[in-house]
Order: C-alpha cells, then structure tokens, then sequence
C-alpha cells in the first residue's frame, strides 16, 4: 500500500464524521494514512482546550492508532527546514505546524490530503492532493 499524509484538517473531519470527509474517502482507499507528530499534538491539544471527556480522549487515541505516526527525527528536522525556507523564498509563509506536516510529505515522498491547500502553497517539491 502507498502511503499518503493526513492534514489535521482531514483527520479532524474523519474523527467528528464530519460530511467534509465524503470529499476524501476515494482518496484513502488502499492507502496507508500517515500523520505527522504535529498532527497527534494538535488533536491532543484540541481535546485539552474543548475539556473533554477521559471517554471522548480515549475514543480519540483509539481512532488515532488506525494511522502511522511519524515521530520527529533529523532526516525530518531537515525536510522541515527546506520547507520553512521554501515556502519564505517563494514569498509565502507557512505555519510552523504545517510545515512539520509538509516535511512528513516531503520526508517520504508522498502525496499530502489536505482540506487546506492554499496553507502549503509555497512548500517546494510538495504533492498535494
């Protein structure tokens, strides 16, 4: 199976069963569903802000180990920096978070599902889908 990085956008909409994620279900068939580190901090701190349940965070750490967590690493420390530099020399700016999740894409040269494009535009070398 290929893999392909999940945006926290797209995996927020798979976890709530939100419509949005109609959109992306052709997408992720027979596909291996990769998210960044930053993705797994952003649901957690989401969970924290929104004061969950301990059901609700238990619910969500299970739906979370349906995907392949990509830890940090110098290999993706490197990709994340070429994508911060990227995105700024092509006169774009890009969140710190969404450069992880970009650098994730770039690290394994895979596609990244995004309900968000316009957020990675600048990033060099990155496949959006």
């Amino acid at each position: 199976m290929k893999p392909v990085v999940l945006d926290t956008d797209v995996v927020s909409f798979l976890f709530k069963s939100d419509t949005r994620a109609q959109i992306y279900l052709p997408e992720l068939q027979d596909r291996q569903w990769f998210i960044s580190f930053m993705t797994e901090a952003e649901l957690e701190q989401w969970a924290l802000l929104a004061n969950w349940s301990e059901k609700r965070v238990d619910w969500l750490r299970l739906f979370l180990s349906h995907f392949v967590v990509v830890p940090s690493s110098h290999d993706l420390v490197l990709k994340w920096a070429e994508a911060m530099v990227g995105a700024r020399r092509n006169g774009r700016r890009i969140e710190t978070a969404d450069a992880w999740i970009a650098a994730t894409a770039l690290l394994y040269d895979v596609p990244l599902l995004t309900h968000n494009k316009a957020d990675y535009l600048g990033v060099p070398g990155l496949q959006l889908s």
